[in-house]
């Protein structure tokens, strides 16, 4: 997908890792993953991001920006400013759909408009906590209680009565968070290419939930690639993934979550619009269903990227 430069300048992929979110060594071994698929088709070089800064030696003349930055910084919009900003082109979405992305509040009102469902839930500031009694009256003691704006499960937990509750409450001393009703059903990711959704893959985590030590840590998962779905249900939710990418403002590439509820039907989890990129993550496992190997997936991802800066570059010769 790479193919040849309309104005003859072939520009050099800079990976972007690290950063300086909760998730940095995911964000990591994303960075290495990619970088070396990459390299099989495209000059490449792969630079560690420690600080909230582009790094030294990246010039939008000559480089196309591939970033597996995750969480606070990487993929809320704040790179992405910076980017657009020094003049770059850069694979994945813009700031305004990233900004939106990453505030799962703002997400779910998206997506809802939209047609998409989504869980009942309530926003909060951690220094105007709801009480447990409150958040319970209003939405029920089964509960998910997450940060409004990181990615990876951080800080996630479930809370099943008053006593769960109030403890979670009372630990919380800084950002903004979401109290949502647990929606218990089949979890589903689906990666979004150039708006079309790819494969349906279904996450049975063994211990009931999908946290950060159920995603990160080897053998406490079970993925099924494609998921063992009817055809109108698998339709369904490629249909539903493709609905929030536009209804957020995504551009390229995303990776939508959802639970499939005996009761609800499909309800939206969350949007990820800079997804793990190892082999094993999600969004390539769906790439696979679709006929893409990972070499093929990153080059894909970058390719209208590629396509901007040449385009760029050719009215500018």
């Amino acid at each position: 997908m790479g193919g040849c430069a309309v104005s003859g300048v072939q520009p050099i992929i800079a990976v972007f890792a690290g950063g300086t979110s909760a998730e940095r060594e995911v964000s990591l071994g994303s960075g290495r993953a990619s970088a070396a698929a990459l390299a099989r088709s495209h000059p490449t070089r792969l630079f560690e991001i420690n600080g909230e800064e582009i790094p030294a030696g990246v010039d939008p003349a000559r480089h196309v920006v591939f970033s597996t930055l995750h969480g606070t910084f990487g993929e809320d919009g704040g790179m992405q400013r910076l980017l657009d900003t020094a003049g770059f082109h850069y694979a994945g979405c813009d700031a305004a759909g990233s900004v939106l992305t990453m505030d799962k509040t703002r997400t779910k009102e998206a997506v809802a408009a939209r047609g998409v469902q989504v869980a009942p839930g309530m926003q909060f500031s951690a220094t105007a906590k709801p009480t447990a009694e409150a958040v319970i009256a209003r939405l029920g003691p089964s509960l998910v209680v997450k940060p409004n704006n990181e990615g990876s499960s951080v800080g996630l937990a479930l809370t099943a009565n008053h006593g769960e509750l109030a403890a979670k409450l009372a630990s919380i001393t800084t950002g903004d968070w979401l109290i949502e009703q647990r929606v218990v059903g089949r979890e589903l990711s689906i990666g979004v290419l150039g708006g079309q959704a790819m494969g349906v893959v279904e996450i049975r985590p063994k211990s009931g939930v999908y946290d950060f030590t159920s995603k990160y840590t080897k053998g406490l998962t079970e993925y099924f690639a494609p998921a063992p779905l009817a055809p109108a249900q698998t339709a369904a939710a490629q249909a539903a993934a493709e609905t929030a990418f536009v209804a957020c403002g995504c551009r390229d590439y995303a990776r939508i979550d959802f639970i499939l509820s005996a009761e609800r039907g499909l309800v939206l989890l969350e949007i990820n619009t800079l997804p793990g990129m190892k082999e094993t993550s999600l969004l390539p496992m769906s790439a696979r269903c679709a006929g893409l190997d990972f070499t093929s997936l990153v080059r894909a991802l970058v390719a209208p990227a590629s396509e901007r800066f040449r385009a760029a570059h050719a009215d500018i010769s």
